[in-house]
């Protein structure tokens, strides 16, 4: 009864939306295969159903706002994404990724400023990304004139006295600012109670960074070149605050990321093998995915006709996917948590993730994509591979 009224939901604010953006659609996605024959199956009542509902009226905020991509601008899109991938053949990323992330020169200085919360002090963080795709990418001047994206943010909560972990929280899609951050990672708790160093990096585009109207605009509106660069960005600015970190000889450095940012970390997780925990929360694995699930046929021969499919998209985006790498740090280290009901990255996403590291250790939690915030198995897990990796052993 509560997944026919939350399917009505759904289809009542696509709806009302669909026409503004070229026929999007956000049906109920139907996870099948070897991930329902492996994965515990939702239990859909009074409380699974309001979550998912939840994640219905997120998604509705994301079609009313949505910027479309002009009509110029995608035949600029098509032919840019025709001359990456020839590019990219050329230079060997498609087969060989790794090849295309190149490491981070050492930060060395940044600016910090003093922030009073009423639990907590932090301080806020600011470096010089350094970040430029290579020579001769598609995309690469339009980058760099991105002014406010040259300068990278990080939210840092430390204790006085001796050196202690630091859990590097990658936040999701459309955060990127203190209150946000610290309610979605729950930082009281961790940085209070579990005695861990924090520091909170802000994605490309988010936050103080961000070059449209909202938060995150830009990264997943539809010029995936732009995406591409964004997403290597992150990668980059990501590796760079590890590295910083490490010269200040933390005593142990893990990493969690939540839903674009647990893209994100599992993306580190195969660039970076000294890291000694990586948690990923509710992530997409797979961009073209993504789209695929959202996206009606009419979006699809649009998008055909303009030059380029979701074929050509999937194989840009190669370089930048986390499916695409063997992940470097050890199996025992690799944790993942994802809601049996989550509307936004379908469960699949995180099954494929799991897979691709081996069946770590997973929590699937009756809940959305929303909800983990509030969600007992999600804050058990990531107790439990703090414990495990002895990230809690060393804060004490």
């Amino acid at each position: 009864m509560l997944a026919r009224i939350s399917r009505g939901v759904g289809l009542a604010v696509r709806s009302g939306a669909a026409p503004l953006v070229l026929g999007l659609r956000w049906g109920t996605q139907r996870v099948g295969g070897e991930a329902a024959a492996e994965l515990p199956a939702p239990r859909w009542g009074l409380s699974l159903g309001s979550k998912a509902v939840l994640d219905e009226f997120f998604l509705a905020t994301e079609l009313v706002a949505a910027p479309l991509v002009p009509l110029p601008e995608r035949r600029r899109l098509g032919r840019e994404i025709s001359r990456a991938l020839s590019l990219y053949a050329a230079r060997n990323w498609l087969e060989n990724p790794r090849r295309y992330h190149p490491a981070p020169p050492l930060l060395e200085g940044g600016r910090q400023d003093d922030v009073g919360l009423p639990w907590a002090r932090y301080r806020h963080l600011r470096f010089e990304s350094g970040y430029a795709p290579h020579r001769g990418e598609p995309g690469r001047a339009r980058w760099l004139a991105y002014e406010p994206n040259r300068t990278a943010h990080a939210w840092i909560l430390e204790h006085r006295g001796a050196p202690r972990p630091w859990l590097v929280c990658v936040p999701g899609y459309r955060m990127g600012s203190p209150t946000v951050d610290f309610a979605g990672f729950r930082a009281r708790w961790l940085h209070r109670e579990l005695g861990l160093n924090l520091a909170i990096p802000v994605l490309p585009f988010h936050g103080p960074r961000r070059v449209g109207r909202r938060s995150g605009d830009g990264f997943l509106t539809g010029d995936f070149v732009d995406t591409l660069h964004a997403q290597a960005q992150a990668v980059w600015d990501v590796r760079r605050l590890l590295g910083w970190l490490r010269a200040r000889r933390a005593a142990r450095v893990g990493l969690h990321g939540l839903s674009l940012g647990g893209y994100t970390s599992a993306l580190v997780a195969a660039l970076e093998p000294d890291l000694d925990c990586v948690i990923v929360g509710i992530p997409p694995a797979d961009f073209s995915r993504l789209l695929r699930s959202h996206l009606s046929p009419l979006g699809v021969s649009a998008a055909r006709r303009l030059g380029f499919t979701l074929d050509r998209i999937e194989k840009l985006l190669r370089v930048v996917s986390p499916l695409a790498l063997a992940p470097r740090v050890p199996r025992e280290r690799r944790f993942l948590y994802a809601g049996l009901a989550d509307r936004i990255a379908s469960h699949d996403h995180a099954h494929e993730l799991w897979l691709h590291w081996g069946r770590p250790r997973a929590a699937w939690y009756q809940g959305s994509h929303v909800s983990f915030v509030w969600e007992e198995e999600v804050r058990k897990l990531v107790l439990e591979a703090l414990s495990a990796c002895g990230m809690l052993r060393s804060a004490c």
